[in-house]
């Protein structure tokens, strides 16, 4: 378990930021430029010194203003990739992984090449890389260092598109082979959904949510922070069939299934997809004659309080056992014409879903 409890006085800036990690998989500190995930993670590396506080991982405490514990930053044994790749320009990529150190009992040197894909590369110069390529080299110079802990601090916020999407499944490969924790931040959600387990989200130097992605990223209230047009579900699925006679998949999950083009991934792989809101449809009765294929009876679980043309509803189209939350976003014309409320039943069109983690592939947009 990761704990922090920490205050900072940073020239005009306060930090006071608390929250729990799980000591698997990742944690992601989300929320607009300035709002102080660098000043966290800096903390947690021993790089900036809180005011006041308590930094523990693993029952080691790390810091405690109280008890004047203040471990240095290479004590600490935490892996600390930043925005820039920050290698050494007159060594080859083999000699910088080795200036992170040998491994540990986890993943050797060898283990890490294999992992980040870098056998090809070993050779060059640092000089010779694309921006993708030195940032797996700098993880996989910060893995040798054998931490407990690794810190990543926007690493795709300088790569364009194209290269985003080179790096994206080997942090996701760290992800589902490593045993230690991962903090990643971050201001780009479709990262966090595709990567993280808990969201922590950031706002003016406090914690305003911890909790799981699915839940935190269904909450109208925090859509502020979530972002708004971006504003969508997260829905855990598993893959349970295949239609191959019209080249389908199915996915299933506890509100029915979701038909979507043929995935080839075995049956029981599981997906966790993003569903925007403007890619719901609503009607009052099961449709006909429509070529959208993947419909979900449910209710009118919320209604934004906002003023304006649009207007977001989230609906529950799940179980009574299991609760499956869903975000549409019509026109309060639409509204209004439906006569819809709290509680009023409705039928979901979904034309699109994003396949945000399926591990084993690239994400991407699929029309359904």
């Amino acid at each position: 378990m990761i704990e922090v409890d920490i205050e900072q006085r940073l020239g005009d800036f306060t930090l006071a930021a608390k929250f729990t990690a799980p000591a698997t998989g990742v944690t992601a500190l989300f929320g607009r430029s300035g709002a102080g995930k660098t000043s966290i993670v800096n903390a947690l590396a021993g790089l900036t010194r809180p005011t006041r506080g308590r930094i523990e991982i693993d029952d080691e405490v790390l810091f405690d203003s109280e008890r004047g514990i203040d471990r240095p930053p290479n004590r600490r044994r935490l892996g600390y990739i930043f925005q820039e790749h920050r290698l050494f320009p007159h060594y080859s990529v083999k000699g910088n992984l080795r200036y992170g150190g040998s491994g540990g009992p986890a993943l050797g040197f060898d283990e890490v090449v294999a992992l980040l894909g870098l056998e090809a590369l070993l050779a060059r110069r640092v000089g010779d890389l694309s921006g993708g390529e030195k940032q797996r080299v700098s993880i996989g110079r910060a893995l040798l260092a054998n931490p407990r802990l690794l810190l990543m601090d926007e690493p795709l916020a300088s790569l364009d598109a194209a290269r985003k999407a080179e790096i994206l499944p080997f942090i996701a490969r760290l992800r589902d082979a490593l045993k230690i924790p991962i903090i990643y931040v971050s201001h780009a959600m479709e990262e966090v959904v595709q990567l993280a387990d808990t969201l922590v989200l950031i706002s003016d130097g406090k914690v305003a949510a911890a909790g799981s992605v699915e839940e935190l990223t269904s909450r109208i209230d925090l859509r502020p922070l979530t972002g708004r047009y971006e504003a969508g579900s997260v829905i855990r699925t598993v893959l349970r069939g295949q239609d191959k006679s019209f080249g389908l998949t199915e996915l299933d999950f506890p509100g029915g299934r979701l038909r979507v083009p043929h995935l080839d991934l075995p049956l029981g792989t599981a997906l966790r997809l993003r569903i925007h809101a403007r890619d719901v449809v609503l009607a009052l009765a099961p449709p006909t004659g429509l070529s959208i294929r993947n419909s979900f009876a449910g209710i009118v679980a919320e209604i934004s309080p906002e003023d304006g043309p649009l207007v977001d509803l989230r609906l529950d189209i799940g179980t009574p056992a299991e609760p499956v939350m869903l975000w549409a976003r019509i026109t309060r014309r639409a509204l209004a014409d439906l006569k819809l409320g709290l509680g009023s039943p409705v039928h979901a069109l979904v034309k699109t879903v994003s396949l945000e983690r399926p591990s084993p592939v690239r994400g991407g947009t699929l029309e359904l």
